[in-house]
C-alpha cells in the first residue's frame, strides 16, 4: 500500500480553498479548490493558459490570491512572504531554471540548505562554535544530496557551463537541501529527451518514497504525469475541469475536449 493510500481519511497536508486570481480584469484562476495528502504525487495539468503556473506561484507566495485561502497543515500561508515559505516546508523548482549561474553546483545547493539554518551576519563573521557546527552539518547534507542525484562529478563546476538537463538536477538538489515537506516541481520534463523523462519519473517516485516528501507536479508531458501521479487535477481557463485518479481524468470528456477539441471542431 502506498503512502498516499495510507493517507486517505486524514487531514490534508495542503488545502487550496476557492482560490481566485485576477490580473487587471483578467481572471487567471477562478475558485479553484483541491486537497493534497501526505505522501501523494499530485499532477496539475491543463492546456497553455489554464492557470497552472499562476496557482503554482500562489503556493510559493510569488502571487497573492485575489480571494480564497491556501492552508498548510491547517494554517493559512498567505501572510508569509516568499523568502519565508521554505521555513514551513515548501520547496520548488522553476520551469526556466533559476540558479546562480556564476556559482558552483555545490554553492547553489548550499543556498537551499542555508534556508533552514538560523545563523546571522554577526554570528557568521565571529565564526562562533555553533555556526561552525552548523556549517559542517550543511556541508554533509549537500554532499549527501549531490551523491543522491549523481552530481558529485560536477560539484565544483560553475553551473552556467552545464547542460540544461544537469542544471535542472542542480535546481532539484537545491530544493531538496531545504528538506521540504512539499516539493513543487514546475515543468521538470521541459527540454528533456524521452530517456531522460523516463529517468526523471523514476527519480520523482524515489524522492517521494526515500525522502518521505509530498510532490506537486505541474507538467505538460502527459505520459510522465499519468505514469507517476496518484491524483490529478486538471485546469482549463482558470477553473478546475476534473479531478481524480490518472485513469479517471484521462477518460473525462471535458479533459479530452480541452486537449483535443470537440468532434464538431
Amino acid at each position: 500500500m502506498t503512502q498516499a493510500q495510507l493517507a486517505r481519511g486524514t487531514s490534508p497536508l495542503l488545502a487550496v480553498r476557492d482560490v481566485s486570481v485576477v490580473f487587471g480584469g483578467i481572471v487567471a484562476l477562478n475558485g479553484v479548490s483541491f486537497d493534497m495528502h501526505k505522501g501523494q504525487i499530485l499532477g496539475l495539468i491543463g492546456p497553455n493558459g489554464a492557470g497552472k503556473t499562476t496557482l503554482f506561484n500562489c503556493l510559493s507566495r510569488l502571487y497573492q490570491p485575489s480571494s480564497g485561502d491556501i492552508l498548510m497543515e491547517g494554517a493559512s500561508i498567505l501572510s508569509r512572504p516568499p523568502h519565508r515559505i521554505a521555513e514551513i516546508g515548501i520547496g520548488r523548482t522553476f520551469q526556466n531554471v533559476a540558479l546562480f549561474p556564476n556559482l558552483s553546483v555545490m554553492d547553489n545547493v548550499r543556498v537551499g540548505a542555508h534556508s533552514k539554518t538560523s545563523s546571522d551576519i554577526i554570528s557568521d563573521s565571529l565564526r562562533l562554535a555553533w555556526v561552525r557546527r552548523s556549517e559542517t552539518d550543511v556541508n554533509k547534507k549537500v554532499q549527501e544530496i549531490l551523491a543522491y542525484l549523481k552530481l558529485e562529478d560536477v560539484a565544483h563546476t560553475v553551473v552556467s557551463g552545464l547542460p540544461f538537463g544537469t542544471q535542472k538536477r542542480v535546481e532539484l538538489a537545491r530544493a531538496l537541501a531545504a528538506d521540504p515537506k512539499i516539493l513543487l516541481l514546475d515543468e521538470p520534463a521541459g527540454g528533456l529527451n524521452h530517456e531522460e523523462v523516463y529517468v526523471l519519473g523514476d527519480l520523482i517516485r524515489r524522492i517521494r518514497d526515500d525522502r518521505h516528501m509530498t510532490v506537486l507536479l505541474v507538467e505538460h508531458h502527459m505520459g510522465l504525469v499519468m505514469s507517476i501521479a496518484d491524483h490529478v487535477v486538471a485546469l482549463n481557463f482558470g477553473k478546475k475541469l476534473a479531478e481524480g485518479t490518472p485513469a479517471q481524468v484521462q477518460a473525462d470528456p471535458d479533459v479530452i475536449k480541452a486537449y483535443l477539441g470537440s468532434k464538431d471542431q
